[in-house]
This record gives structure tokens, C-alpha cells and sequence, in this order.
């Protein structure tokens, strides 16, 4: 749970996230599917960009951002394409700023909260994806089927329906909140993650070619492994120790979000001598 408010709202919207998600295949095959589907245009980037400069930052939010974008939206946008190009630049200024001294600043001392300071700019970034939020939710309203929801903001739609006056917290504001919620949420530490592995490679090339030589401890190649397949599949993982190690020591050492996310009690609280109110 981050930044939100525990209660009966939180916990009816994470019910009907996991579950919305798990049926549009949240840890399944056809989720996989989607992985690998995406990873073609990544390597079509990498391949366009032989000779030239490139932001793996960047490629990186573009490719983790296209993935959620397709359970959400049901669509996956060229690099090019404004949407995906705006919403990964206010994502990657909104992290920073989250995990920088602004951001210690504005929770600190709330007397500074209305000065035209940097971290104005997280409140921007948000209003704008709120704007483009909206249109998505205005285009899925004209095309949709009731009761045969496509992504994830048909299946809200569809939920906005059946509890039409009953007093539920599900709205159209939250649900503009909700869905660029899960897409931060679905982008950003994932992005980052891979942004950590590609410095650490890149930084330590023997343990690339470690990678590339010997997948696992029997020395199975990789063209071995994957018996003359296109890609590697998650069920390869079992013949991958070597990759594993690797895949888990970046996760360990990685700073994704490095100052964490403030927290507060729920109720009063005495901690090792000290009252928590």
C-alpha cells in the first residue's frame, strides 16, 4: 500500500484490481505472451540504434509502460506515439522527484506546500496524465459492450454499472486515479529494475559473457536451453541457474526507490518507548 488511505475504499478497489487482473492474466501465459510479444520492438529499437546513441531509461519505460498498457487500455502505442511519449516523461520526472530532496521537503514542512518550488512540477505531470486518463476513459465509453469488457477500464465501466446507487466508493473521478495508479505502478520500479541489471552488465561485461556461455551449472548453451527456440520462456528459468543468480542479485542490490515512501500510523501506537499518534 502506497500513499493511499487505509479503509473500506482501498480495500473494495484492491479486491476488484487483483482479481480484474488475474482474468486479463496477471501471472498466467497469455501475460507472458505480452512480455515477449513486446520485447520484438525492443529488439527492433536496440538493432535501429547500432551506431548511434540511445536512453536505455527510456526504451526500458517505453517497454514496461506498452505491457501494462495492454491489460489497461487494451492497446500498445508506437515509442513515437505522443500518449506513451508524454505519460513515460511525467512518470520518469514524477519518480525523481518522489525520491528527491523536494519531495523530504514538501512532507516536512507543509508551510512551503503552496510556493512555486520544483516539486510543483509532480503536481503538473499528474494533471496532465489525468487529461489523457480522461479521453481513454471517454473513447472506451463510446466503443465498449456492456458485459464484454476488453481491458481493465471496460471491466470498471462495467463494475460503475452494476453498482449504480449503492453507495460504493467506485466512481469515474477514482477510477482516472486508479488506472494511472496501476500504470506508475506497473512502469516505474519495474523499468528501473531492468535499467539497474542493463548499468550492472554493462558494467561488468565478464559476467555477460558468463550469461551468454553458460546458462547452467551442467554448461548447457543457451541455444542448447532453448532447443533452437526464438526466446527464452519463464519455464527455462529451471535449466538458468547462473541467469537466476544474476536476475536476483540485481533486485537485491538495486536502489529502486532508494528514500522508500512515507508512512503513518492507523492508529496510535507506542513503538520502543514512543507514542506514534
Amino acid at each position: 500500500m502506497v500513499l493511499a488511505d487505509y479503509g473500506a475504499s482501498w480495500k473494495e478497489h484492491r479486491r476488484f484490481a487483483l482479481m480484474t487482473l488475474k482474468n486479463f492474466g496477471l501471472g498466467k501465459q497469455s501475460m507472458e505472451q505480452r512480455i515477449l510479444g513486446e520485447l520484438q520492438y525492443t529488439m527492433e529499437t536496440l538493432e535501429k540504434s547500432i551506431g548511434t546513441t540511445l536512453s536505455p531509461q527510456v526504451m526500458f519505460h517505453n517497454v514496461a509502460s506498452n505491457i501494462i498498457c495492454q491489460v489497461l487500455f487494451g492497446t500498445r502505442y508506437d515509442y513515437d506515439d505522443n500518449f506513451i511519449k508524454v505519460v513515460v516523461q511525467c512518470f520518469k520526472e514524477n519518480s525523481k522527484i518522489a525520491n528527491g530532496p523536494w519531495a523530504m521537503l514538501y512532507d516536512s514542512f507543509p508551510m512551503i506546500r503552496s510556493l512555486p518550488l520544483p516539486f510543483m512540477k509532480a503536481f503538473n505531470n499528474i494533471e496532465t496524465c489525468k487529461k489523457l486518463a480522461t479521453r481513454l476513459i471517454t473513447e472506451h465509453k463510446e466503443t465498449r459492450v456492456p458485459g464484454q469488457p476488453q481491458d481493465f477500464l471496460d471491466c470498471y465501466l462495467d463494475e460503475l454499472d452494476k453498482r449504480a446507487g449503492d453507495g460504493s466508493s467506485f466512481c469515474e473521478d477514482r477510477l482516472i486515479m486508479f488506472v494511472l495508479d496501476l500504470h506508475f505502478a506497473g512502469t516505474d520500479t519495474t523499468s528501473n529494475t531492468l535499467l539497474t541489471g542493463f548499468l550492472y552488465l554493462t558494467t561488468y561485461p565478464h559476467i555477460q559473457g558468463t550469461l551468454y556461455d553458460y546458462c547452467s551449472f551442467n554448461h548447457l548453451f543457451i541455444d542448447q536451453v532453448l532447443e533452437k527456440k526464438g526466446h527464452a520462456s519463464y519455464d527455462d528459468r529451471h535449466n538458468m541457474p547462473y541467469m537466476q543468480a544474476v536476475i536476483h542479485e540485481v533486485q537485491r542490490i538495486a536502489n529502486t526507490v532508494p528514500l522508500s515512501v512515507y508512512h503513518c500510523t492507523t492508529n496510535d501506537t507506542t513503538l520502543t518507548g514512543y507514542f506514534l499518534p
